[in-house]
């Protein structure tokens, strides 16, 4: 039995065998007969080869074409938790401590290391900040606040009214010399019973809150540190913050520094999408642009609109925001002391033509903007008439030593081109009108604006969320510490100001501003140019301040800062 098996499976074998050569040859046969006998035809055929193969490269494109958009239908890409923002500014940092925030630099820092007690909304208006109420009572002369429940400080301790009493009277001590001194003038701050803040006022002043924006610094952290001491403390290279971001480590390199920032947690607004913030100090403009058009920084606020073909990178984006501020040609009362003169030079400029000079600025004819406050009728204006203003010049053109005016500027956005048109206009009627352009710094502050050493005056001015024009226009700040830049001096006009900035009856207000500008547009202190925009030039891929909110300042952009992002994430989709 088993030899019997044995011969079959050698049977079988031997027949498998002849069978695999026979397939083997019959194979070779098969595919010299119909392959490379074949060969020397390929080249009758080349055309249908080729449209086979374009139609299976087709098949393949369509299916990872499909396999794409199916992926993109069901998923997008997002902005998300996390990245470093990079923004550059202009202005060395001597301090971090907000209290000695003087330059661009600086002041950016504190807005984004500091919370202040009032703010700036997103609509432009003043709203609470670190304060939960702010009250008011015997007729605008006392205000009570009262301090949110919770408010942390970076290093977890609480933020009380200690800090708050510790802070403004800082502030209010002549040896700190803070550069918020003035918001606090002539007020007592002090502690109630019931655990508020009172700030009592020599005078009633209907829009106290808003000078209330003041970032407060903790009083754990000093101690027994001596007022006139508090500059040179470490805190001013390694702060403990309140506002939506802390330090993390400073890096030098020449005159320029980095200050790298990290989300702070214990924002009260909630942490920030940021993990970190990157502020980039620059010495000058050029090397800003720069570092822009490189990519060593993602955004800046500090290059005018002027300069647009500055930027060369692809991948810079601008938005352009209307901030309350005005440029105005301040004519100097005290040289030009013929009311009739200053009137016949608002009608001698044709404001439409120098406004070409600052293109997409908002014209500006007022002191006051309707985001202050809400006016129906304002007064007429001097309009253009060149036989009016040559009826006032001729006379003076052709006397004996002629007539000549200094107009000063500074070197910043449109305002040499707007000066320069001012001057052309004027150099058409014959009147040897000279521009001075000057660096805006300390110098030029104390040599030429405190002193007053102009005819003229184009100058961005700061007008604020509240109609508050005391500043500017009252008589007792026409000196060299106050900022009534057309030394301009009228009783009538002082107790305008003053009861409109007294009173808390809106209606009242409005009339007593109406009946202001009444007199300023026939008194001409000053003529109204444009409300310029800042320029946010910033990298397509990061999300910055949106552009619904409305801006006093530049640096109210850093409002809704804890939504800021730069990092992107694909996020599914739920078919």
């Amino acid at each position: 039995m088993k030899k019997t098996l044995k011969k079959r499976g050698q049977k079988f074998i031997r027949n498998f065998s002849r069978f695999s050569r026979r397939a083997e040859a019959e194979s070779k046969e098969h595919i010299k007969e119909n392959f490379f006998d074949r060969l020397s035809h390929i080249t009758s055929i080349r055309l249908l080869i080729f449209e086979w193969g374009l139609l299976m490269l087709a098949l393949i494109l369509l299916g990872v074409t499909q396999a794409i958009w199916s992926g993109n239908s069901y998923s997008s890409s997002a902005f998300s938790e996390g990245g470093t923002y990079t923004e550059g500014t202009i202005g060395k940092v001597s301090s971090l401590n907000p209290l000695f925030a003087t330059t661009e630099s600086e002041k950016t820092l504190s807005r984004l290391l500091f919370s202040t007690i009032t703010t700036v909304d997103y609509s432009g208006h003043v709203a609470n900040g670190l304060a939960e109420s702010i009250t008011t009572a015997d007729k605008g002369r006392t205000w009570t606040m009262t301090l949110k429940q919770g408010l942390k400080w970076s290093d977890g301790e609480p933020i009380t009214n200690e800090d708050v009493l510790f802070t403004t009277s800082l502030i209010k001590n002549s040896a700190v010399s803070s550069s918020y001194d003035s918001n606090l003038s002539g007020v007592k701050v002090s502690e109630t019973e019931d655990g508020k803040i009172q700030f009592s006022l020599p005078t009633a002043y209907a829009d106290f809150a808003s000078v209330l924006n003041i970032p407060l610094i903790p009083k754990h952290v000093f101690g027994d540190t001596a007022p006139q001491n508090i500059i040179e403390h470490s805190f001013s290279t390694n702060p403990i913050t309140s506002g939506a971001f802390t330090l993390n480590a400073i890096q030098n390199s020449g005159s320029e520094k980095v200050i790298y920032l990290s989300a702070n947690e214990k924002y009260y607004r909630g942490t920030p999408r940021l993990s970190s913030f990157a502020v980039h100090t620059y010495s000058d403009k050029a090397t800003l642009i720069d570092a822009l058009n490189s990519g060593a920084i993602s955004a800046t606020a500090s290059i005018p609109p002027s300069d647009i073909n500055l930027i060369t990178s692809s991948n810079i984006r601008e938005k352009q925001t209307a901030i309350s501020s005005g440029v105005y040609a301040f004519l100097n009362t005290s040289k030009l002391s013929d009311r009739d003169l200053r009137r016949a030079i608002k009608q001698a400029l044709d404001l439409d033509k120098i406004r070409e000079a600052a293109p997409n600025q908002t014209p500006l004819d007022y002191p006051l903007t309707d985001l202050q406050i809400k006016i129906k009728d304002y007064p007429a204006t001097l309009t253009f008439s060149r036989e009016a203003a040559e009826t006032k010049f001729n006379p003076l053109v052709n006397s004996e030593n002629g007539f000549a005016l200094n107009i000063v500027t500074v070197d910043s956005g449109y305002l040499p081109a707007v000066s320069n048109a001012i001057a052309e206009e004027l150099r058409s009627y014959g009147i040897d009108a000279n521009v001075s352009i000057y660096n805006e710094n300390q110098e030029f502050v104390s040599s030429i604006v405190s002193k007053r050493n102009y005819d003229i005056l184009v100058y961005n001015i700061e007008l604020g969320a509240e109609p508050d024009i005391f500043a500017y226009y009252h008589s007792s700040q026409a000196s060299e510490s106050g900022l009534n830049l057309s030394n301009y001096k009228n009783t009538l006009i002082d107790d305008l100001i003053l009861g409109a900035r007294e009173n808390m009856d809106q209606s009242l207000r409005v009339a007593k501003y109406h009946s202001f500008l009444t007199y300023w547009v026939g008194d001409v202190p000053a003529i109204g140019i444009y409300q310029p925009n800042i320029s946010y030039f910033y990298n397509k891929n990061i999300q910055t301040f949106s552009d619904n909110n409305r801006l006093i300042t530049a640096l109210d952009r850093f409002t809704d800062v804890n939504f800021w992002a730069s990092k992107k994430s694909s996020k599914n989709l739920t078919p």
